[in-house]
């Protein structure tokens, strides 16, 4: 598939989901000894986000602000296919709503758009490159002051999804 993707055969899709809320995924912080140092922390709703994304930095994102379940995981895809101008793999986790039966009373449908599902095999999330866009958002890209207000991480989310291949890009050499 990389081959074919690389031939421009084919367009390489990564799917997955990831959500956003007011805490602030800080894995770690340094500080001065002696001092203490505040992050912003409080709850709140999810902000969900499906993303359809190729080594390009090109990518479709569906933004929801409730749970992502397979009908939802089916519009996206549905949305994407309708806008699909070449042949396209789209790779996804073995997720139960990737797996679904209503998914795959679509397989057929997608595959005569000529948009087909590569299923990854289980625990393999590095072979996700979307996995790279979630990390690279949560870690670095999103500022800490995004986390002070719900409408605040929102705009953080959108402004760097619409960013996304111009302002924010990822090497994937």
């Amino acid at each position: 598939m990389l081959e074919q993707e690389m031939q421009g055969k084919i367009d390489l899709r990564y799917l997955d989901e990831s959500g956003f809320s007011l805490t602030p995924p800080i894995p770690y912080a340094w500080q001065e000894k002696g001092l203490g140092l505040s992050l912003p922390s409080q709850r709140s709703k999810r902000l969900n986000v499906v993303g359809l994304m190729n080594r390009n930095n090109d990518l479709s994102a569906y933004v929801f602000e409730r749970s992502i379940t397979s009908a939802v995981i089916l519009a996206c895809i549905d949305d994407f296919a309708r806008q699909s101008t070449k042949p396209t793999v789209i790779v996804m986790d073995k997720a139960s709503i990737h797996t679904s039966q209503m998914i795959n009373e679509k397989l057929e449908e997608w595959k005569s758009q000529q948009v087909e599902i590569f299923l990854l095999p289980p625990y393999s999330p590095q072979l996700n490159l979307i996995e790279i866009l979630w990390r690279f958002m949560k870690y670095e890209w999103i500022e800490l002051n995004a986390y002070e207000s719900w409408e605040s991480l929102v705009s953080y989310v959108e402004k760097v999804l619409r960013e996304f291949g111009s302002k924010y890009v990822i090497n994937f050499a």
